[in-house]
């Protein structure tokens, strides 16, 4: 399928790992240009050499002065913007709420939800200017189900759905559309410490965690983070164009999260 978006400029925050590194992949496949930024140097560094296509930098996205700066320096290499794809997220604490440490909560929504503040709010005069703007903010499954013991990282990405849904109604007067993609439990190194953090706390084997989790699923396995990339091209793409405002989930159908 033709989906047209060979030259668009797309800044994808959290790009050198995991989901990330899939869309960012995804897009420079399909001719667009790409920008990333991640605070992992590694990841940075083995980004550059596989994919030297790709614009790759260092930037924390809970640091609204480092933001702006590494913001600024990514669109005026693209020559302008089509495409955000706010990506950047953490798991957060795990454990009840009254003992969450309330600095890992705060660490938590500033990377999760307030950096899809800092990097939107200095996107959209840009954005307006392009014949095919849109934003993608990743949400979870989290953000649709509570989820025990994961306090911190449901109410962010509870938190991402509602400001995607209120930027989508914001701004589609300027033709910018908006979207979050909720993912269930996807394949990798990030879900595998997540599941075992969850065991330690419920006294239970990770292999359990796994297998109750997919038993609240109609499709019982993992999400594959390439499912992912292909619907952040579709929807950035001009064959979305009329979509937005949607959180759209890739998850097997999952009912609940425990």
């Amino acid at each position: 399928m033709e989906l047209g978006i060979k030259g668009l400029r797309v800044l994808v925050t959290a790009g050198a790992g995991g989901i990330g590194l899939k869309i960012a992949e995804a897009f420079a496949r399909e001719g667009a240009i790409v920008e990333v930024c991640d605070v992992d140097r590694a990841a940075l560094d083995a980004l550059r050499k596989s994919h030297p296509g790709i614009g790759a930098s260092e930037c924390d996205v809970a640091d609204r002065a480092a933001v702006g700066a590494w913001f600024d320096a990514a669109v005026a290499k693209l020559g302008g913007l089509d495409c955000l794809v706010n990506n950047a997220g953490i798991a957060g604490p795990t454990g009840p709420v009254h003992e969450i440490d309330p600095a890992e909560w705060d660490r938590c929504l500033a990377v999760c939800i307030t950096s899809q503040f800092n990097f939107t709010r200095l996107a959209v005069e840009h954005l307006k200017q392009s014949s095919n703007a849109s934003i993608i903010n990743l949400s979870s499954a989290a953000g649709k189900f509570g989820f025990p013991n994961r306090s911190a990282y449901a109410a962010a990405k509870w938190g991402v759905v509602g400001f995607t849904k209120t930027i989508a109604i914001e701004l589609g007067q300027f033709g910018i559309r908006a979207n979050a993609i909720l993912p269930g439990v996807v394949e990798g190194d990030r879900i595998r410490r997540v599941i075992e953090a969850k065991a330690q706390v419920a006294g239970k084997t990770a292999q359990e965690i796994e297998t109750t989790w997919l038993a609240q699923a109609s499709i019982k396995e993992f999400i594959q983070p390439e499912q992912l990339a292909d619907l952040a091209l579709f929807i950035a793409s001009p064959r979305g164009r009329t979509i937005s405002g949607q959180a759209l989930s890739v998850d097997g159908n999952l009912q609940a999260l425990v």
